[in-house]
């Protein structure tokens, strides 16, 4: 617990009653500019059907999903971890969709996110992270100082919400 934010695993059984607020914290972000595969505007259903088929994963066990709750018990974060990784990469995770809500962050939420979801992901016997983000955006930071080691950048790589081309930075973790 960070201050009054809790960060937690969700478990199969109770994601689709987090579907709208993870849905409110998705929006925000999108709104607030964040490169996380989405476009402006974006709509409550589209983020309704992307976090319903995040649930879809949980449920197989292809996903751990880490909510971040306020001391009201609302969502204010969020992060995956993607467990289901080809065959000949079974010690291996991706990390997904580091998201705060624009009216919690500078608290320390995504850092402790992050510290939570290193521990998933070592309860998942998974020794190697992978993620990629905005290259110069303020996640960078906040990955560096987690230990992830910076492997490069792809020019071009996807699309503010507003269609601006963006880079994106790689980074990788041995756990």
């Amino acid at each position: 617990m960070i201050g009054n934010v809790t960060v937690r695993r969700v478990g199969a059984d109770e994601v689709s009653a987090c579907l709208e607020a993870l849905a409110d914290v998705l929006i925000d972000c999108v709104e607030g500019g964040a490169s996380v595969s989405f476009m402006l505007p974006i709509s409550r259903e589209t983020a309704l059907t992307f976090w319903r088929g995040v649930a879809e994963g949980v449920g197989r066990g292809e996903r751990a999903l880490l909510i971040a709750e306020d001391g009201h018990g609302e969502i204010v974060g969020t992060v995956q971890l993607i467990t289901a990784q080809p065959e000949n990469q079974p010690h291996r995770a991706d990390v997904a969709k580091m998201l705060v809500h624009r009216k919690a962050r500078r608290r320390g939420i995504a850092q402790h996110l992050m510290d939570e979801i290193d521990r998933t992901a070592r309860k998942e016997k998974k020794s190697v992270l992978v993620l990629d983000t905005v290259t110069g955006g303020d996640a960078e930071r906040l990955y560096q100082r987690a230990g992830w080691q910076r492997v490069g950048n792809v020019p071009n790589y996807a699309l503010m919400p507003d269609g601006a081309f963006c880079s994106t930075t790689f980074y990788c973790k041995q756990l």
